[in-house]
């Protein structure tokens, strides 16, 4: 009897974790958003820096969209996460994205830095951040999207900068815009599936 009731016990707290993961991959997925926000602002901090010259080129745009997101983010009236896991994975990504931010800032004020190793670096910590959301989520995807971020790190530092300006450039498209709106997509599909089922639980 004790046995059966361990049993049931242990199943029930796998279940809980497991809506728990879910629910925190449709939270995830409903950031889609950002990503495609962010994977455009690279590409025009990269046309600013490359075209203009200017310092201020990451520090503004990098300001400025972080301006940006929260005015969505509020009008889209999401709210701070309150589960466990939501919690974890706004945490890695704020600690990731105040580094990003440090980072880029001072190296591009300072100029102490050269395009192969910058783009090394930032493609690190983006894949590192994909890839510790991706674990705790279990979510293959991501993981795939941290593997290009990764891959596009490794082959800079062997690279010459126009190779890795490249990498850095497909890098962003494939890691940020074209995961983004698949995870865009994503969220749409399942709010229209959970419309569907609570139109025929009310039918």
């Amino acid at each position: 009897m004790n046995e059966k009731m361990e049993d049931l016990e242990l199943k029930s707290r796998l279940n809980l974790i497991e809506a728990m993961i879910a629910e925190g991959r449709q939270t995830t997925e409903s950031w889609g958003w950002t990503f495609v926000l962010w994977g455009i602002a690279y590409y025009v901090a990269i046309a600013w820096s490359a075209l203009g010259q200017s310092n201020l080129a990451w520090p503004v745009t990098m300001i400025g969209t972080s301006i940006l997101t929260a005015v969505i983010a509020s009008l889209k009236g999401r709210r701070e996460p309150e589960t466990t896991i939501g919690r974890a994975i706004s945490a890695i990504w704020i600690g990731v994205g105040v580094s990003l931010f440090t980072f880029c800032l001072c190296a591009s004020i300072a100029r102490r830095i050269d395009v192969q190793t910058f783009i090394a670096v930032v493609t690190a910590m983006l894949g590192a951040a994909n890839a510790i959301s991706s674990i705790i989520l279990k979510w293959k995807a991501q993981f795939a999207c941290a593997l290009i971020w990764w891959t596009a790190s490794a082959l800079s530092c062997f690279g010459t900068v126009k190779q890795s300006s490249i990498l850095g450039l497909v890098a962003i498209f494939l890691g940020q815009i074209v995961f983004g709106s698949y995870m865009m997509i994503s969220e749409a599909r399942e709010r229209r599936a959970n419309q569907r089922k609570s139109g025929a639980a009310h039918a």
